[in-house]
C-alpha cells in the first residue's frame, strides 16, 4: 500500500477520529506486529500538536503463551503500576487510540474458563476508573492488517498479497481510499445525524425484529433515550469519530424488556477465539438460553461477566447494504462485521444516550433503565430479510427495516 495512502490515514485516525487538540496528550494501544503504521499514528500526533504520546504495546503470541502456561491467579492480579496508570489516564485524560489487528483464531484452543476469569478480574479492577473519565475524552478504534487476520480473510493468497488486499478492503470501508477521508466523514456523519434525526423523531417504545432464520425478538426502548450514530461530544465539547469505520445508528434499550430469539447472521471473534453459527434466547430481559455450533464456551463466558453482561446494552441499526457489506468479505473483527449490518450488544449500556445525562448520577442513569456492566459485546444479527418494526408511544407501528434495509 502507499505510503501516502496510510499517512492520510493516520490523519483521519488523528485529526478526525480522536479529533486530538494540541498540547493533549495521546495513549496508542497497538500489537507489536504493526509497529511501521503505529509509527506513521505517532507522527501525525506530534504534527497536531500533542504533548506527550505514550505506546502501550501487546503482543498475542507472548499473550497466548502466558495464558497457557501462567498462573491464574498471578495474570488475574492488577498491579500497582497498572493502578497507578490508570489514576493518571484519569488525571491527564489523553485521547486513547486503539490500533485492532487481532488474530480472530489468536487464542483458539486455550482453556476459555481461565481467560473467562483472568479478564473478568481484570475488568472489575479497572472498571472504577472507567466510570469516572466517561464521557471526558476522546477515543477511537480502528483498523490495521495483521499477517494472521489478512490470511484468515484471505487463505489462499501469499502473505503479502493478503495484507494488501486488507489494507485495501480497510481503507474502502473507512472512506479513505481515495486520500480524502476526512472530507469525507464529515459528509458520512451529516447522513448518519439525519437518519437520528428521524428515529429520535418518532419516540419509539419498542422494536420487533422478525427474519427466516428464526429471529423474533422484542426489545423495549427506555422514553427519551436518543438513537445516536456517527461522532460524538465529550462533555467538554470536542467532537470526535469513536469507531472508524462506522455505518450504525444505535440506541441502549429498557434494561429487562427483551422477549424472544435471536440468530447471529456473521461469527463473532472475542477475545482471540470464533464463536460460530449461535442464537441467544432472552425472557424479561435476561439471555437465558445460548447455543453455538463453535465457541460455545466462550459465548456462555459472556453471561457471566458480571450481574449485567447478560442483559442487552446495544441496540444498532445497519443496513444490509452498507459499503462493508458489500465488500462481500467476512472480516472475522467486530470492528468490522458490526458495521456490515444490524447488531445487538450485551452487557453495558450508554448512558450519555439519556436527555442532559450530565446532571444525573450513574445511579440515577441505571434506575432508568439503562444497562450496568463492566462489558460490551456486539453480535451481528443483521440478515437479508430482517424486518424491524417499531412501536410508537401512541401504539403507531412504523416499519424501521424492510429486506434488510432502511424503510425509509
Amino acid at each position: 500500500m502507499k505510503k501516502s495512502l496510510l499517512k492520510k490515514y493516520a490523519e483521519l485516525i488523528v485529526r478526525s477520529g480522536v479529533a486530538l487538540k494540541k498540547g493533549q496528550s495521546v495513549m496508542i494501544v497497538s500489537d507489536v506486529k504493526i509497529e511501521p503504521f503505529t509509527a506513521l499514528v505517532v507522527e501525525e500526533c506530534y504534527k497536531a500538536g500533542a504533548k506527550h504520546v505514550l505506546l502501550e504495546w501487546s503482543s498475542e503470541a507472548c499473550s497466548r503463551i502466558a495464558y497457557k502456561k501462567g498462573n491464574k491467579e498471578a495474570l488475574a492480579e492488577t498491579l500497582p503500576y497498572l493502578l497507578e496508570k490508570q489514576k493518571w489516564i484519569n488525571q491527564e485524560l489523553p485521547a486513547m487510540i486503539y490500533l485492532e489487528s487481532e488474530d480472530p483464531d489468536g487464542m483458539a484452543g486455550l482453556d476459555q474458563k481461565k481467560l473467562s476469569y483472568i479478564r473478568n478480574k481484570r475488568r472489575a479492577a479497572i472498571y472504577p476508573f472507567r466510570v469516572i473519565r466517561e464521557n471526558h475524552y476522546q477515543w477511537c478504534i480502528a483498523g490495521v492488517p495483521s499477517a494472521a487476520w489478512a490470511k484468515k480473510i484471505f487463505p489462499d493468497l501469499p502473505k503479502n498479497k493478503a495484507v494488501e488486499k486488507l489494507w485495501e478492503a480497510i481503507l474502502t470501508t473507512s472512506r479513505a481510499m481515495d486520500g480524502n477521508g476526512i472530507a469525507n466523514w464529515q459528509e458520512h456523519d451529516k447522513n448518519l445525524k439525519a437518519r437520528c434525526d428521524y428515529l429520535n423523531g418518532l419516540r419509539l417504545k419498542k422494536l420487533h425484529y422478525a427474519s427466516s432464520n428464526g429471529t423474533d425478538l422484542t426489545v423495549g426502548l427506555i422514553p427519551g433515550v436518543i438513537f445516536l450514530g456517527g461522532g460524538e461530544s465529550t462533555l467538554e465539547g470536542v467532537y470526535y469519530q469513536p469507531n472508524i469505520p462506522s455505518e450504525e445508528v444505535f440506541t441502549s434499550p429498557m434494561r429487562g424488556e427483551a422477549e424472544g430469539i435471536v440468530y447471529s447472521a456473521k461469527p463473532l471473534s472475542y477475545g482471540g477465539t470464533l464463536i460460530d453459527n449461535f442464537y441467544v434466547r432472552f425472557h424479561e430481559g435476561k439471555a437465558v438460553e445460548v447455543h453455538a455450533e463453535k465457541g460455545q464456551e466462550a459465548l456462555e463466558s459472556i453471561l457471566h461477566i458480571d450481574e449485567g453482561s447478560a442483559y442487552l446494552g446495544e441496540c444498532a441499526l445497519v443496513p444490509y447494504d452498507s459499503p462493508i457489506n458489500n465488500t462481500g468479505l467476512l472480516f472475522y473483527n467486530t470492528l468490522y462485521d458490526e458495521n456490515a449490518a444490524c447488531h445487538l450488544a450485551l452487557g453495558m449500556g450508554f448512558t450519555n444516550l439519556y436527555p442532559n445525562f450530565e446532571k444525573y448520577s450513574e445511579e440515577e442513569l441505571h434506575s432508568f433503565g439503562i444497562n450496568e456492566s463492566m462489558s460490551h459485546v456486539d453480535f451481528m444479527i443483521g440478515s437479508k430479510d430482517l424486518n424491524i418494526i417499531g412501536t410508537t408511544e401512541d401504539g403507531k407501528e412504523i416499519p424501521i427495516f424492510r429486506d434488510g434495509n432502511w424503510a425509509f
